[in-house]
């Protein structure tokens, strides 16, 4: 996804638990009007998310591959810590006097003794930094200056934020908002985040529009656009080196095909490799919003969809005959888009005594420069999470959550369905060429969990904070389908030959809350 990397899916809106039943979850995601402690100027909140998990099979502690089957179970540790000094006045709503506030935001994935990280700072990051002002210039105006990041709502089963938008931009935004209406234009750099080390400029701008029709209906939008001018001798700027095909780009070997189509004569020498063309580059991000609330059983209803455009990769190095290549791939890595949809809902079945958390995702990844190599770059996935959560007390609950996911790859055989897949796969016949991995397109995969849950705030499927103790077993049609060291290549002198296995089991301790 266009803004936080897809990959991170990974954290839980700080917000959320100040959300009372009955209000869209989406209300007050992103924001830091309020905080969970706060001593005069100061105010300090955050979110935590520990386990212990055991796993009965060797795995790491995960029972599957990734959220894509809720995220019970199937997610790390992770920490946020916000804070708020005021610096002038108050942003107290009543307040009509100009008002100034430095906001800063660290979170990261890691704590001692229970992943690979082992605690280590590496594993934090500042992912938000600024300076708020408010009551200056426009009423009802919040103006910001720093890291303009935006969080408008997130899918809890999944744990995703499909609508965040601005995420490590650096610049200044404007968000206006009333009882009926939300505004927020934001303009700044993303060219830090996109490129690390290698900056280049990416302009980027766009804005976010909510509107609150009446007391239970919500429908928003919005969007943003970056752009990347060609600045031909910055070789930090886009370019694309002349007659790379994706394979190539692929298999890494642009060098080797490029001289061995000229005469044998020519000896391989970087200075007789094509120079690279300049290119200039955008990357935009839609998003759509509609929320519904306070209908009978239904307490609040979600839906999110966005479509982005990747932003293009920059370069890669080859070594060939002895000598470093580099390969500019703008065209390559240029026509990669993503549709996403979400829908997530909580019902009351049985007031006080049974509620049930629904949830739905598909999303479509289309690389059109790739038309031959397997990957999740041409994949499509569906899947649906239903958590029922059972009222024995205020305090003690019980917990059942149930999914089903079926991922596609459309270039082919993505995933392996059987330890030894060589002889399942196209008859014996290896692919020596790496084009395809595995013997289906298709990975289905069921999970189910079940537990006891301590709420001491009471009830609530996402009322915080609180203490599970979940068993969850998984089935795939896939091999090995969760994190572990178990050797996955074909290669016929593996040290290591592991057993087929298509169920996994898990059994662990949980804790996550809000402050």
């Amino acid at each position: 996804m266009l803004g936080r990397p897809s990959n991170t899916l990974p954290l839980c809106s700080l917000c959320a638990c100040l959300l009372a039943p009955g209000v869209a979850r989406a209300d007050l995601a992103g924001s830091y009007d309020e905080l969970g402690l706060s001593s005069g100027r100061f105010s300090i909140g955050g979110y935590w998310r520990l386990q212990a998990l055991t796993d009965f099979q060797g795995g790491n502690g995960r029972l599957g591959l990734s959220t894509l089957n809720g995220r019970l179970l199937n997610e790390g540790p992770y920490g946020i810590l916000m804070g708020r000094l005021m610096l002038v006045g108050s942003d107290r709503p009543s307040s009509t006097e100009p008002w100034a506030a430095l906001t800063l935001r660290v979170e990261g994935d890691s704590f001692l003794g229970t992943d690979a990280g082992n605690g280590s700072l590496a594993n934090y990051a500042i992912t938000n930094f600024g300076v708020d002002v408010g009551n200056l210039l426009l009423e009802n105006v919040t103006w910001r200056l720093g890291i303009i990041w935006y969080e408008p709502g997130d899918i809890d089963l999944y744990d995703m934020f499909p609508d965040d938008l601005f995420y490590g931009v650096a610049g200044a935004s404007a968000f206006y908002r009333t009882e009926t209406l939300e505004l927020l234009v934001g303009l700044g750099d993303a060219g830090w985040d996109l490129h690390g080390a290698n900056y280049d400029t990416v302009f980027t701008g766009g804005g976010w529009l909510r509107l609150h029709l009446g007391k239970h209906f919500q429908i928003a939008g919005g969007g943003q656009f970056g752009y990347e001018p060609d600045s031909p001798g910055n070789q930090n700027g886009p370019y694309q080196t002349p007659g790379v095909s994706y394979i190539d780009f692929y298999r890494h070997t642009a060098a080797q095909s490029y001289f061995q189509g000229l005469p044998s004569t020519i000896q391989p020498n970087p200075s007789l490799f094509p120079n690279p063309q300049p290119r200039s580059s955008q990357n935009w991000k839609l998003v759509g919003y509609a929320g519904v609330n306070g209908f009978g059983p239904l307490q609040w209803d979600n839906f999110f969809i966005h479509y982005l455009k990747q932003p293009p990769q920059t370069s890669y190095q080859e070594l060939y005959d002895g000598q470093t290549y580099n390969v500019y791939i703008h065209d390559l890595t240029d026509q990669d888009y993503e549709l996403f949809m979400g829908n997530e809902a909580n019902l009351t079945l049985w007031p006080r005594r049974l509620d049930l958390a629904i949830a739905g995702i598909y999303g479509v990844e289309r690389n059109y420069a790739n038309t031959q190599v397997a990957g999740y770059d041409n994949y499509t996935f569906i899947s649906g999470v239903a958590r029922f959560q059972a009222y024995l007390t205020k305090t003690i609950h019980l917990l059942f959550e149930t999914s089903l996911a079926e991922e596609h790859s459309l270039n082919g055989n993505l995933f392996r369905d059987h330890q030894d897949s060589i002889f399942q796969n196209d008859y014996g016949v290896s692919d020596p060429l790496g084009l395809q991995f595995g013997d289906s397109p298709y990975r289905d995969t069921w999970q189910g969990k079940w537990g006891v849950v301590f709420n001491p705030n009471g009830r609530g499927i996402y009322n915080r904070p609180s203490l599970r103790f979940l068993y969850g077993l998984q089935y795939s049609t896939a091999q090995d389908a969760f994190q572990s060291g178990y050797v996955n290549n074909l290669n016929q002198y593996n040290q290591f030959v592991g057993p087929e296995q298509h169920w996994h089991s898990v059994a662990g301790i949980e804790t996550e809350g809000w402050f």
